[in-house]
């Protein structure tokens, strides 16, 4: 029995009559008639009760009519949830971020997000950049905001540069550089510096060495936690130099970003599955590029001397 035989047997019970129920299908009524017929011996019970002049539901074709009206409307339910998730609209979205360098936009990102997609299931994973590209490549989450690491290009993954964050320094508001509109990197040569610890952000505890380098010097680290609150909290209490990217400090931070020249920055990208580009993940890239190339991301000036 197909959905077919179900439709012309309801049309056939609310409108008590073959005739009328052909005209509504648009169908031959010998046609209407013989599916009703292989609908009981199909069930092998009679549904209808037929004569000349009525067409009467018998009591197995009354709750067949009522089991085939939720049949229908579940039916047209899953079709729904197919067209939705194909265009996007349902489904599932794992994100891994990175915390500090999304902070300026995720939050207001994810609300426009599930404003589009309200049926999509959101889940939310903060991990080190590393972590973030295992867990990608592992297919454990859909898609990430990381940094690079040493092993991106081994993945497989596909990346979008969402932009390249210029490295500055974190510094108290009274100390003696706080009013230099930029500071070189020279200038860092005796300086007790706080950077991210390598394992917890390779790409900028990198630039950083080979900025030091550069410039002629092994740079005194004097603190590298795995946080970079820690970092900003080592610096308030005077402990040295921070050296971050300008999207960790935001208006009302006690702490001032000053560039750093030569210029060197570390890049913040999206990242995908290459084989793996569900509807949910396309629609959340869609919105990103949208906002990126309106200039939505980055909104709070970076407090700078």
């Amino acid at each position: 029995m197909e959905l077919r035989h179900l439709r012309y047997f309801q049309a056939v019970a609310e409108e008590k009559s073959f005739s009328r129920a052909a005209r509504r299908l648009h169908v031959a009524q010998p046609a209407l008639s013989r599916a009703v017929k292989e609908v009981e011996a199909f069930l092998g019970v009679s549904v209808l009760d037929r004569s000349r002049h009525h067409v009467r539901l018998t009591a197995a074709g009354t709750v067949l009519l009522g089991e085939a009206a939720l049949l229908f409307e579940r039916w047209e339910e899953s079709l729904q949830r197919v067209r939705r998730t194909a265009k996007g609209e349902e489904g599932e979205l794992r994100l891994g971020y990175v915390g500090p360098p999304t902070e300026p936009f995720l939050g207001r990102l994810l609300n426009e997000y599930r404003l589009r997609s309200p049926m999509v299931s959101l889940h939310l994973e903060e991990r080190t950049p590393e972590r973030v590209w295992e867990m990608v490549a592992k297919r454990r989450l859909s898609a990430g905001l990381t940094r690079p690491v040493l092993t991106d290009s081994a993945l497989g993954l596909r990346t979008l540069v969402l932009r390249d964050e210029p490295l500055g320094v974190a510094i108290p508001s009274t100390h003696p550089l706080a009013s230099s509109q930029c500071i070189k990197w020279t200038s860092l040569k005796d300086q007790p510096l706080i950077v991210l610890a390598r394992r917890e952000g390779i790409g900028l505890h990198d630039a950083m060495m080979a900025s030091c380098r550069q410039a002629g010097f092994v740079p005194r680290v004097a603190h590298s936690p795995s946080l970079i609150g820690t970092v900003l909290n080592y610096v308030e209490a005077g402990s040295g130099l921070g050296v971050v990217t300008d999207s960790v400090l935001h208006s009302g931070s006690p702490l001032r970003f000053v560039p750093l020249i030569p210029t060197a920055s570390v890049p913040l990208v999206l990242v995908w599955h290459e084989d793996e580009d569900p509807p949910p993940v396309q629609r959340f890239r869609d919105l990103l590029l949208e906002w990126k190339n309106e200039g939505r991301l980055w909104l709070s000036a970076i407090p700078q001397s």
